[in-house]
Order: C-alpha cells, then structure tokens, then sequence
C-alpha cells in the first residue's frame, strides 16, 4: 500500500517541459565596454532555457528541448543546463547537412554601471536552430508525459520553421491537455511590433498563463481597428485599476486564460532598479510589493519572474504568495552572475519575499 501511494504521488508532480534558443554570451569583466575588453567571460543562455534551468534548481522536473550544433560549443552548452539537472535528451545536436552554416547564436554583453545602462548585441543570424527543419520531430512523442509547456515571443521570431514549431507546439500541447504559459518578450532587433504582435496574438487562444500583456492586440472593435487597443492609454507604470481593467479585458477575449502576470520596473539608475507586479488569477488582481535593489546583473529578470510564477503554481501557493514569490526571483536574480537564477533553495526566496535579510546559519 506505500508503495502504491508513492508512486501515485510521483505521477502527480508536473513535468515541465520548454522549447527555444541558447546562446553563447560574452562579457567584458568589471563593467567594461566592448572596445575596452582584452577578454571575455562566457556563459550560456536564452530565455526558455534559463526558465528551465531555474525550476531545475528549485526541484521541478524540468526538459529543455532545442537545436544546437554537434561541436564543442554546442556541447558545452547542453553540458551547462544538465549541470543544473535540466533533462537535455531531447535536444538535437545537428549536423553540417541539417544546419549548414552550423553555428551556435551569440550574444555580447556591456554590464551597466551607475548611470549607464548595460546593452546587449546579438549575433545569432543563421544559428542552427534556424536552419533546421523541424518536420521531422515528433511533438506527440516530444511531448508526452508532460504537464506544462512553456513558450516564449522570441522562438518564432527567429524564422519561419521556427514559427511554425512554435504553432504545432500550441496545438498539440492543447490536444494532450498540458498548461501551456506564454511569455510574449518582444525583441526589437528579431521582427517588428506589429509582426510580433500579430503571431502572438495568434497565439492566445491556446494559452493557459500569459506573461505581460505586450506584444498582442486588444482591440476596441475587431472591425474597426482604427478605435485603438485597449492598452494605448494605460501608462507604462499602471495603478492598480488600470491594470485590472486590462486584465479584465484580456479574459472576456480569451477566457481560456487562466492567469496573467506582469512585472513594472522602476528604473532608479543602471545599478538600482524596483519591481513589483500585478496577476490576475481566479477572478482577482492581485499586486506584490515593491522590491528595490542593487543589480549585479540584470539579464534573465523577467525569466526569474516567469520561473517564480510558475513554480508557486505547481505547489499552489496563495495567490498574493504566487505574486510575491515571482517578484522575489526575479529580485534575488539581479544578484546573480549568469542569464539564469541559479538559487536552489525556495526557503531564500520566500525569506526575501518576506523582507527577511538575515544571515542563514
């Protein structure tokens, strides 16, 4: 009979699986700028991937599923998530024939510093992961045994055969019944507003979870664009009612929405930032309180938040504590080094979501 409950209780804990790029990224040390650098610090990540990697660390039975090029780069990145207790099988070390130009994509970054501003340069044009056709995966299989799918804005705007991942990913994950988040993270340099906010829109139906509320269209009169979006007057620092109202309409467009969250960032200097957030979840808004600190650095803040959320919902926390808990990640991550929030212990984020800055012994 024990042995029976356990494995009943094993086959109730959520199986996270998500799909996307990683990349390579390269600092200069000690804040300095690319021109000044006479080396680099090399890391790894992508905004999927640091989601994976962040639940890992917190215990969620996590699977990251991307292309990368069967060398030593490509290795060396899958080696850093399993490092982390990301499962990797999945993932797809591609040849010179599948991906010809058989690159891993790169990312630059300038940490900030006081009144500058860090910046990030990309360099991912032809990354394997765009030059592969996904028409031979199995998403059926891909997904099988899985409780929650989660995508982002950035996958699809990477190519056409990533798009059309992205949308056969939607559809089966909605057939096989998984909870699928969303997390629109528009990237400027990748496509345009209006393009992304037309795929991503696109994609709402089909979403469980949203993250923020840009980039998609909430349209006054779907016949009549020319009345405006919903969100063109809300500030981009709401109050608690503006944010509600969007909320609200969001769910009587999509009432397959189950939550929806975001994060406000308080831009105090390059080095201190604010956050707190607003969710809706079963038929209220709910806003955290305001968390301000020092940045170390600031890559992955919004993949903390969307980590956080999450796992404060599979072990179905209040939902003034999902809220908090989310904003605490993504805080205590701006203490990190790296793209991912590698905090293994919940008891530190939820002693932060708390305001306890004790020494632990």
């Amino acid at each position: 009979m024990e042995a029976i409950e356990t494995i009943e209780e094993k086959e109730k804990e959520p199986k996270f699986i998500t799909a996307g790029e990683i990349m390579l990224r390269l600092t200069p040390p000690n804040y300095e700028k690319i021109r000044m650098a006479n080396s680099f610090e090399a890391n790894y990540g992508g905004a999927e991937a640091n989601i994976a990697l962040a639940l890992a660390n917190l215990g969620i039975d996590s699977t990251f599923f991307t292309v990368v090029p069967n060398n030593s780069l490509g290795k060396s990145a899958i080696r850093q998530l399993r490092s982390n207790d990301v499962h990797c099988s999945p993932v797809i070390l591609s040849t010179p024939e599948q991906t010809p130009t058989h690159r891993l994509g790169t990312y630059y970054l300038e940490t900030g510093f006081g009144i500058r501003s860090s910046k990030v340069t990309y360099d991912r044009k032809h990354s394997a992961i765009t030059e592969y056709d996904f028409d031979n995966v199995d998403l059926d299989k891909l997904l099988d045994g899985f409780t929650w799918l989660h995508l982002s804005g950035i996958t699809p705007a990477l190519g056409k055969n990533c798009k059309k991942l992205i949308k056969n990913m939607l559809l089966t994950a909605r057939k096989k019944g998984l909870t699928v988040s969303f997390d629109g993270n528009f990237r400027s340099t990748l496509w345009s507003w209006e393009e992304a906010r037309d795929f991503c829109t696109m994609c709402l139906p089909y979403v469980d979870v949203l993250f923020g509320i840009e980039p998609y269209h909430l349209w006054k009169d779907d016949n009549d664009h020319a009345q405006g979006d919903w969100k063109d007057d809300i500030p981009f620092h709401p109050d608690y009612d503006q944010q509600d109202f969007i909320f609200q309409k969001f769910v009587e467009k999509y009432p397959n929405l189950k939550c929806i969250a975001r994060h406000v960032r308080y831009t105090n200097s390059g080095s201190e930032n604010s956050l707190k957030a607003y969710m809706w979840y079963k038929g209220h808004t709910f806003e955290s309180k305001l968390f301000t600190f020092t940045i170390l650095d600031r890559v992955g803040g919004g993949d903390a938040f969307a980590s956080g959320l999450i796992y404060a919902m599979m072990k179905n926390y209040k939902p003034y504590d999902i809220v908090n808990f989310a904003v605490a990640s993504s805080a205590i991550k701006h203490t990190i080094h790296g793209d991912a929030n590698i905090e293994d212990d919940a008891r530190a984020i939820l002693d932060l979501m708390n305001m306890n800055y004790d020494i632990k012994r």
